[in-house]
């Protein structure tokens, strides 16, 4: 195709998706899409690729898979393709409340693309309000199921869907309203494509496509090229899987060749009977492409934003993992599981090429939602209060964004004034957490703190979504891993209390709930930090006066200047420990890895993976609780403090596997060199 030609159409697609975004996000009801920007738009190739995406997206589900759901309806003109579960939709939802609509685009007879949107719905049914809980056991009890269908046959909207839509949910009206949001941006996108066949010709039109994933690809590889050939293996870690206080592991190794990545999952733990389980139909699919998105885009802002970006990266994904869901494992929470690969991503990528490489995310994040009893006869109110962000890591030559990690997507805050105005909650205090951000030569970001006070009687809280609170931010080239969060009832008042990681919470008036959210890791020793940067961190309240001597090294005057004398007399004085480590993980993954090591778990895996799906969970379970029988609850103890004596847990380890698996040859138990 003509360059000239081609640069044109690529930025016309471009803007169309803009469009449709924009229409989107301005005609929604939903305070999660207009707020939040919790909903993705596109266009579709024939080949059910996205070929345009809008940059101005706050999601990066690019490479989403949804060339199964087109070929399992027949459509004509006027039809539109609905489905929200991820089994029966092959991985193109990944969980209930995302509702995906597809529209063909017609002309002349025949389809020359499809536009593409879904949104996170903040009630799709199920056993709690929002639809979205960790304790799920299956999907069944995580709201509606819908497969491909069509929702608009021939231009009228399909009644009965209505009318079983609006019976399974806890908001029919914001619901529907949502729906009619998606179908005009859709609406849009029709027009638009309509109107650039118009002047340049379906087959141009439809060869364009093709020719921007081309273009992508070769783009996207050259940024790839920059990363050494090698074999990059990381690991890294959900607190637990709140059926038991086991952590969940992830395991990534990334082979590199000339620019070609392959991305090999197995060692990752079995699935859990908890909502962590993300349905990726065992492919390369866009929760496990996230990291690499945002290194490629990174390093080249000029690449258009499709699918050839991930032509020359490859998985192996074995099924029934944590990261290959299998039905009807529950899947509501995905996002914490997904985080987590993508931070043994970054940690991969780091390895690789640590100049090029932020460090992982600060955590999952925290969803606050609230319900309260609605008018006598009306149903309950349900509101996605926040959602919360701890900082983003820093990287060679930079800091970390304070209060906004956007490494795995940049929705956006609710304003105060949007809570207050939509449900009976008082904001006390939204603030940055002090000292949360991991210290470094460059510091990493701070997270949020946010404070609630309960104005109604008969309303409960849920913060979902939190995560490290035991395993840290970990810290990059000599930085320190960032502060754990916490959730508190009543904090300041008689009867405070750490809740850790509880799902739900029934208040009384007057009850308050704080969200201090994760900081983010350090990059580089921070007692090379410039002690003016270390200065301003103070004035602003990222770092205490204290958390500059201690971290830093840095002394502050009673007048706010930096005291030189006393800062070198503090940096020449310090005991160096372990500064030159590639990674800082904190205590308490190093005292996990110190009993369950890489070599150990790898095996005791494989050997679960050859039992029924039924027994692999309480399995391992047996297992590990065999070997560390009093694992404190995650933000509720220490793990460190649980495995002191690592000798003991390694033998009872040992012990366990035998006891439960058997010996197995070439098995590389405790205490035992890998055959």
């Amino acid at each position: 195709m003509d360059p000239v030609l081609f640069e044109i159409l690529s930025n016309k697609v471009t803007a169309i998706a803009d469009e449709m975004r924009i229409t989107m996000q301005r005609t929604s009801r939903s305070v999660f899409v207009n707020e939040a920007s919790d909903f993705a738009v596109g266009l579709i190739d024939l080949e059910g690729e996205v070929f345009a995406w809008p940059p101005g997206s706050k999601t990066t589900s690019i490479n989403v898979p949804a060339a199964y759901t087109i070929g399992a309806v027949e459509v004509e003109p006027g039809d539109v393709i609905v489905s929200n579960d991820p089994y029966l939709s092959q991985g193109m939802s990944t969980h209930l409340p995302d509702l995906h609509l597809i529209r063909p685009y017609y002309h002349e007879g025949r389809v020359v693309a499809y536009g593409w949107g879904f949104i996170h719905y903040m009630d799709i049914g199920g056993r709690v309000p929002g639809s979205m809980t960790i304790e799920n056991t299956e999907i069944f009890q995580e709201g509606i199921r819908i497969p491909p269908m069509k929702i608009v046959k021939g231009g009228k909207l399909n009644a009965d869907f209505v009318k079983i839509f609006q019976a399974n949910c806890r908001l029919p009206d914001i619901n529907m309203a949502d729906i009619h949001s998606t179908l005009g941006c859709l609406e849009v996108g029709a027009k638009r494509v309509a109107e650039t066949i118009a002047l340049y010709g379906a087959d141009t039109f439809v060869e364009s496509q093709s020719v921007s994933k081309d273009y992508s690809a070769a783009k996207a590889r050259a940024v790839l090229r920059r990363l050494p050939d090698g074999v990059y293996d990381f690991l890294d870690y959900i607190d637990d899987d709140l059926v038991s206080d086991i952590p969940i592991r992830m395991r990534l190794r990334m082979t590199v060749v000339d620019g070609k990545l392959h991305f090999d999952l197995t060692g990752t733990d079995p699935q859990v009977p908890a909502a962590y389980n993300v349905p990726t139909a065992g492919i390369l699919h866009n929760w496990l492409t996230r990291r690499i998105t945002t290194f490629i885009r990174t390093h080249d802002d000029t690449i258009p934003l499709n699918a050839g970006l991930y032509r020359d990266i490859t998985a192996t994904n074995p099924p029934g993992t944590v990261l290959n869901a299998e039905f009807p494992d529950p899947v509501a929470e995905r996002h914490a599981t997904a985080t987590s690969f993508n931070n043994a991503v970054t940690g991969a990528l780091l390895k690789a090429a640590p100049d090029l490489m932020a460090g992982p995310t600060c955590g999952t994040g925290g969803i606050i939602i609230y319900t309260e009893p609605g008018a006598e006869g009306e149903t309950t109110s349900v509101i996605i209060v926040q959602s919360l962000r701890g900082g983003m890591s820093a990287y060679a030559g930079g800091d970390g964004v304070d209060g906004r990690d956007v490494t795995m997507n940049t929705m956006h805050n609710h304003p105060i004034e949007t809570i207050e105005g939509k449900c009976a909650l008082r904001v006390v205090e939204y603030d940055v957490a002090i000292d949360s951000g991991g210290p470094g030569r460059w510091r990493g970001g701070v997270g949020q703190t946010m404070k609630l006070e309960v104005l109604r009687e008969g309303s409960t809280l849920q913060v979902r979504g939190l995560d490290r609170l035991r395993f840290p931010s970990w810290g990059v080239m000599g930085g320190k891993h960032g502060a754990l969060p916490q959730f508190v009832l009543n904090q300041g008042k008689p009867g405070e209390r750490q809740l850790g990681k509880a799902e739900e919470l029934g208040a009384a008036v007057g009850d308050t709930i704080t969200v201090v959210m994760e900081g983010a890791a350090g990059y580089g020793d921070p007692y090379l930090r410039d002690p003016d940067a270390v200065r301003r961190d103070v004035v602003q309240l990222f770092v205490s006066r204290e958390g500059a001597a201690r971290d830093y090294g840095v002394v502050i005057a009673d007048d706010g200047s930096v005291d030189e004398d006393a800062t070198a007399a503090a940096r020449a004085a310090r005991v160096k420990q372990n500064v030159g480590a590639d990674f800082d993980f904190g205590p308490e993954r190093e005292a996990w890895e110190r009993v369950f090591d890489d070599a150990t778990m790898n095996d005791l895996n494989q050997r679960l993976y050859a039992l029924p799906k039924s027994v692999r969970h309480a399995t391992r379970r047996r297992v590990i609780e065999r070997a560390a029988p009093n694992l404190p609850k995650a933000g509720l103890g220490s793990l460190a403090d649980a495995l002191a004596d690592a000798d003991a847990a390694r033998a009872r380890l040992r012990e366990a596997i035998l006891a439960e698996l058997g010996e197995a040859e070439g098995a590389a138990l405790p205490g035992r060199a890998a055959q």
